[in-house]
């Protein structure tokens, strides 16, 4: 596939997968992306991962048409695009490694090889003729690891970003980007919104006209849309007003409170996204929890504590930066709620979080009174930060 002039890609779909990283559940596949710059000197960026070798080495020697690649460009070293660095080098022993120091102290760590006389340091904004294309070298270090760099084509104003603007799904299904963009950026990268903050403020002096991340599709069009995103969701803002209500219900009746509630908002005319916590994807239930502007937790007690279910999920939330939300929650005990105490106190390291008082509490079961609670919740909820 033709991405721009005499820049190819030659990536490969993954239907095998089913947990990106041992985790997140990708029912449409992945993409390894890798691309091919034809020019007086050719460089390819990037490899694919391990179980795709065979078939990546098919698609480069027909793009590559008989010619010999010089370069490997390596921006980031996660094995899922750095697995086949040995393979490449054993088909072609004259060509050289670009990429950061810190990626070749990991080249060691995974592959043990001596790549002495091989390797070309790409210094952060360094360049690298190869003839009518240049490229431009951008280190963007905890994005989302720490060798991470992105590079910058100045012929065909392409931008190589790693794992940035990248999402889960194969290219060969139609796939909602924003939707599975969303869920991968905050499932990976999105504890690191000050370092995405930091390389957004330097693509913003690039002129920019594509963008080549190394999962999903090429980025062409309305790149402000894409942009505008990413820096929205590393600045933790909300991208919609909403709530995301997330629950973990042993016998049911947290559950019922939960569904009252999201039945209340609803005919307030408020967007609510609704997850069960044991049954639902907790990756999907994150997204939405960063894309909502308010959050509402609802939880059982148990052990003195609370769900393992919901323990996991504010977990994830807080290890991702959750900040700048208006939150509400909910307990269940049947004879000393803990719930909304443990959950609280979860997020007392957590920035510019505001909890709606008092949380509701349920002794075993709904009531009456406990609707009336559930409606001044939804009330409370709704009131600017």
């Amino acid at each position: 596939m033709e991405i721009a002039d005499n820049i190819l890609y030659v990536g490969v779909n993954d239907h095998e997968v089913d947990l990106f990283e041992g985790q997140y559940r990708v029912p449409n596949g992945m993409s390894y992306n890798s691309y091919v710059i034809l020019d007086e000197k050719t460089a390819v960026m990037d490899t694919v991962d391990g179980a795709f070798g065979g078939q990546w080495m098919e698609l480069l020697e027909k793009a590559l048409n008989g010619r010999t690649p010089d370069y490997l460009v390596i921006q980031h070293m996660e094995p899922d695009h750095s697995a086949n660095i040995p393979l490449f080098l054993q088909k072609y022993p004259n060509a050289k490694i670009v990429a950061a120091p810190q990626a070749f102290k990991m080249m060691g760590q995974f592959f043990g090889m001596d790549l002495e006389g091989r390797q070309v340091i790409a210094a952060n904004g360094g360049e690298l003729a190869l003839g009518a294309h240049t490229l431009q070298f951008i280190y963007a270090p905890m994005v989302h690891w720490p060798e991470v760099m992105m590079t910058y084509e100045t012929k065909e104003n392409i931008f190589f970003s790693a794992d940035a603007f990248g999402r889960f799904g194969a290219l060969d299904v139609e796939d909602d980007w924003a939707g599975e963009a969303r869920r991968y950026y905050f499932g990976i990268v999105g504890k690191y919104g000050m370092q995405v903050q930091n390389v957004l403020k330097k693509a913003a002096g690039l002129d920019i006209r594509r963008i080549c991340p190394l999962h999903g599709p090429v980025l062409k069009e309305n790149l402000a849309y894409y942009l505008g995103l990413y820096d929205t969701w590393s600045s933790y803002r909300a991208e919609s007003e909403g709530v995301a209500l997330a629950y973990a219900s042993a016998y049911g009746h947290t559950k019922e409170a939960a569904l009252y509630l999201a039945e209340i908002l609803g005919k307030k005319g408020v967007e609510v996204s609704v997850y069960d916590l044991a049954r639902d994807d907790m990756s999907s239930a994150l997204a939405d929890a960063f894309r909502y502007s308010r959050l509402v937790l609802a939880c059982n007690t148990y052990d003195g504590g609370i769900n393992p279910f919901m323990n996991d999920f504010i977990h994830r939330l807080t290890g991702h930066n959750y900040q700048k939300r208006r939150v509400g929650l909910i307990e269940n005990g049947s004879w000393a709620p803990m719930a909304a105490k443990t959950m609280k106190a979860m997020f007392e390291k957590s920035k510019e979080i505001t909890f709606v008082e008092p949380a509701v509490t349920l002794f075993s079961a709904m009531k009456p009174e406990t609707k009336e609670r559930l409606q001044a919740l939804a009330e409370e909820l709704m009131q600017q930060s």
